[in-house]
């Protein structure tokens, strides 16, 4: 009976006797019922006798492929708080990338401040792609994944939202469409791309994806190419190269983050993120947000 509930979650209910005409087969007593529920979220009780059960379909081409990553790669991004005057820039390059509406972020820029005689900065947050990835783990539809090339993704023709991924995430770095996504009708018959997470679905889950559609194109991310301040690194950690999304300067990964005292976001949880901080010294702009005062 396994594949009954997929099967009903993604039909919907028709009418009588065609309630369902796909399934494996199913042991069925007349007059026996069960009770199901459907893709608007009603709960109805129909016979056995009428449902058959059925395979889940084959990922499309496009699926296999997004699920895939791209061989020989391994994908790091590095992040130079020294740089970030709060532009937003790459905020903006990923919601018009991504179908997203103005209060959705897959990369959010925050204003920090360690200790009440320290200097704030801002820093940009985006998924973490972790090499051993807790959202991965608790998803009970193989939606969310790790590719070979570092780049952990969703795939929201799988995805039923449940929203544990987002729970077990500890970076908070998932967002749910509670509503239609942005510009609905005129991603009407678009394929799905896996990738790009586009179209967006109501009631799934999105996330930054590194703009893998981009990277297979040969391109930086769109948050990396936005940025007007030299901000983001990308590169492949296998070739020890990343580029500057402004300045198209590259260089060594190894030597950049060990130079410049490179970290991780909460190393102490084993997650192995790939996305690497450089902290905010020697600051290129000053910072001209508001300054909280602390009090004792």
């Amino acid at each position: 009976m396994k594949a009954l509930g997929v099967s009903i979650g993604a039909a919907g209910v028709v009418g009588s006797s065609s309630l369902l005409n796909a399934c494996s087969q199913v042991e069925t007593t007349s007059g026996d019922t069960i009770k199901l529920l459907t893709s608007s979220g009603e709960l109805v009780e129909v016979k056995k006798s009428q449902l058959k059960p059925a395979d889940m379909p084959d990922l499309s081409e496009n699926q296999k492929r997004g699920r895939a990553g791209l061989p020989g790669r391994k994908w790091v991004m590095v992040i130079d708080l020294s740089k970030c005057r709060n532009a937003r820039q790459c905020m903006k390059a990923c919601q018009n990338h991504h179908q997203l509406r103005p209060e959705q972020h897959h990369i959010n820029v925050l204003q920090m401040q360690e200790a009440d005689h320290t200097a704030p900065y801002y820093m940009p947050k985006p998924c973490q792609h972790c090499d051993n990835p807790p959202c991965t783990k608790v998803c009970p539809v193989n939606a969310t994944f790790k590719r070979e090339d570092g780049i952990v993704l969703i795939d929201n023709e799988r995805c039923i939202g449940c929203r544990f991924c987002i729970a077990a995430c500890p970076y908070s770095a998932r967002i749910f469409n509670w509503t239609e996504p942005r510009d609905a009708d005129k991603y009407k018959g678009v394929t799905y791309n896996i990738e790009a997470n586009v179209p967006q679905k109501k009631g799934t889950v999105s996330k930054c994806l590194f703009s893998a559609d981009r990277l297979r194109d040969g391109k930086l991310p769109s948050c990396v190419s936005a940025c007007p301040n030299g901000v983001y690194w990308f590169g492949d950690q296998n070739e020890d190269a990343v580029t500057n999304g402004t300045t198209h300067e590259t260089t060594s990964f190894s030597e950049l983050i060990r130079d410049n005292a490179g970290y991780t976001l909460l190393p102490e949880l084993g997650t192995k993120p790939r996305v690497y901080y450089l902290p905010p010294k020697d600051r290129a702009f000053p910072f001209q947000g508001e300054i909280e005062e602390h009090h004792s």
